[in-house]
């Protein structure tokens, strides 16, 4: 246990740049790190982080069982309220038996048949995506194919009409930087303006299918609602709109900065890149698991400590919040063999990128599917892609990704 002094600094460039250096500091030095500018314990390794996520003493919440003031904790400001009623009612946020009750309704919407039933539409789509690419001759990478694509798939999925789905992505931008350490007012007050336009238009779209149901995941939870109601497992409206908002917030981030990274990774490494261009149907579906390992595109997962825990001889007490470090997890060298090196051929990858326990991805197959889509789109009509500039990143540290991916044919 650690609390001495350490270079855990997300704010600074060179952190952003390149976290994993500092992270293998941080193994070395302990299992445990407090970190006073977020009043965080900082949790480095993979056996530690996997058993915490798993570990019902921690939650993603501890509303369930503490008011605030129980758990030593000041509750958020007033203004914020849009974006923590939306927020705190997804399943992500919550914990059992509510977060039970909704993932098993989700989940009867969400079946591997309906993920299946997708993959048709992923590949035409990815394929179309980057064949304009390809006729453009390059342009960037991130607007042009990584985010059009898990938008449309999620919003398809969901059934959400063509016309709106450019209102998607800057709805979840606004809300995800409230994910990110200490956020700042402005990001705060941008997280609320889209938390309210973003739960007006579903509660406006949640009562179109229910007068109109279709063959989608909205009119799928409004039957699970519906069919649920007299056996007291139904959805609220809250509840819907708030795994609505989840799933397209997921869906966009997560395989947004996954395909980004991975490419940049790729630019980087060439021999990589060459031996995944050589043998592509043997590569792409090691490569997809490899690149989300190497460059993690969500760094940090937190839990509250809900009763004491012990961690390398000592208690951190109820009310402690906890980091997990996902990026830090997936290099460690007690799990992975030479893990600073990127290795599209690795095996044994048991990663956390997908995070673990009952707050596993719900969407983790699909996102499996859009990335070995628009990877073998992208090896299959431009071989000869390279990269046309240095990126820009992100100023983020959570979620890990970049501003633009500029490439050329």
């Amino acid at each position: 246990m650690n609390k001495a002094a350490h270079p855990f600094t997300p704010e600074a460039a060179d952190f952003l740049a390149n976290p994993y250096p500092t992270y293998a500091h941080l193994r070395t030095t302990g299992r445990a790190h407090y970190n006073p500018q977020t009043d965080q314990w900082l949790i480095p390794h993979h056996a530690d982080v996997s058993a915490l996520l798993r570990d019902r003493r921690v939650g993603r919440t501890y509303r369930h069982r503490f008011t605030h003031e129980e758990f030593g904790r000041t509750p958020p400001p007033p203004e914020q309220e849009p974006f923590h009623t939306l927020n705190d009612n997804g399943m992500l946020d919550l914990e059992p038996p509510t977060h039970t009750r909704i993932r098993r309704l989700v989940a009867k919407a969400f079946t591997p048949r309906t993920v299946e039933r997708l993959r048709t539409y992923v590949e035409e789509l990815a394929d179309a995506l980057v064949r304009d690419l390809v006729a453009d001759g390059g342009g960037d990478l991130a607007a042009r194919v990584a985010e059009p694509l898990p938008v449309a798939v999620i919003a398809q999925m969901l059934g959400i009409p063509e016309s709106d789905r450019p209102l998607l992505r800057p709805w979840s931008a606004a809300i995800c930087g409230m994910y990110e350490l200490n956020p700042t007012e402005e990001t705060a007050a941008r997280a609320v303006r889209a938390s309210v336009e973003f739960t007006a238009y579903l509660s406006d779209l949640i009562s179109t299918r229910r007068e109109n149901p279709g063959d989608d995941l909205i009119s799928a939870l409004i039957a699970a609602y519906e069919d649920g109601q007299s056996h007291g497992q139904s959805l609220t409206e809250q509840e819907m709109i708030s795994t609505c908002v989840l799933l397209l917030n997921a869906g966009h981030e997560a395989t947004v900065n996954a395909t980004v990274n991975g490419w940049y990774a790729l630019f980087r490494h060439p021999a990589q890149l060459a031996a995944l261009r050589a043998d592509p149907a043997r590569l792409i579906p090691t490569a997809v698991e490899e690149l989300m390992r190497y460059d993690t595109p969500l760094q940090l997962f937190e839990r509250w400590v809900l009763d004491d825990i012990e961690i390398d001889g000592v208690t951190i007490p109820r009310g402690a919040e906890l980091a997990l470090l996902f990026g830090s997890a997936n290099h460690d060298p007690a799990v992975f063999t030479r893990p600073a090196e990127l290795d599209i051929a690795r095996r044994d990858n048991p990663h956390i990128s997908f995070s673990a326990g009952i707050h596993y991805c719900i969407g983790a197959p699909l996102a499996r599917i859009e990335l070995a889509a628009s990877m073998g789109a992208l090896l299959r009509r431009a071989p000869g892609m390279r990269l046309a500039a240095e990126p820009r990143r992100k100023p983020n540290f959570v979620i890990r990704g970049l501003e633009e991916l500029p490439v050329e044919m």
